[in-house]
């Protein structure tokens, strides 16, 4: 038995972990959880600058469009949104000014979305944010760009595995 990340994992002679199931089933859990806390901590950084109007989603959703100008369709395409709650949000977020759409001239059943002067005020929020976090995550929470960058590769595999179980039926 070693102590891997601070749980224990039973090793086979190839020195792989044994105990897949506990692992995995962990692995699932601190996604979803760690998405929540981002969540969280978005929600914290608006109430401190006083930005109430809206939700840590809708700020996230706006910080990933950023500067470019794209379709509802074109932010689920790229895994951010379910396609619902996209809707929702941009919806609310024109209603409240973060967001200009105008309809598409080659086609008029689809509506592309970029960030109003508010929304790239609440965007530059969201980076600061990111950008503090940067400057201590290595210091502070003890996590280096390349731990970060071994689970982007990890989690990315993981993103392609489950893209292929629906793709492909698995």
């Amino acid at each position: 038995m070693l102590m891997q990340d601070g749980l224990k994992v039973a090793h086979s002679a190839d020195d792989e972990p044994t105990d897949k199931e506990a692992v995995y089933l962990r692995l699932l859990t601190l996604i979803e959880r760690l998405h929540r806390q981002l969540l969280d901590v978005i929600k914290n950084e608006l109430e401190r600058v006083g930005q109430t109007d809206i939700n840590a989603v809708q700020a996230l959703l706006l910080y990933n469009i950023g500067d470019a100008e794209l379709t509802a369709g074109e932010l689920r395409s790229r895994g951010h949104y379910l396609g619902s709650n996209v809707s929702y949000n941009l919806k609310k977020l024109v209603e409240a000014g973060y967001i200009s759409h105008q309809r598409s001239d080659s086609d008029r059943r689809s509506v592309r979305v970029s960030l109003t002067e508010a929304g790239l005020d609440v965007r530059g929020k969201i980076a600061d944010l990111f950008d503090r976090h940067l400057a201590s995550v290595e210091k502070v929470g003890d996590v280096s760009a390349m731990m970060m960058e071994r689970t982007n590769i990890s989690l990315e595999r993981l993103e392609r595995f489950w893209a292929d179980q629906i793709r492909y039926q698995l």
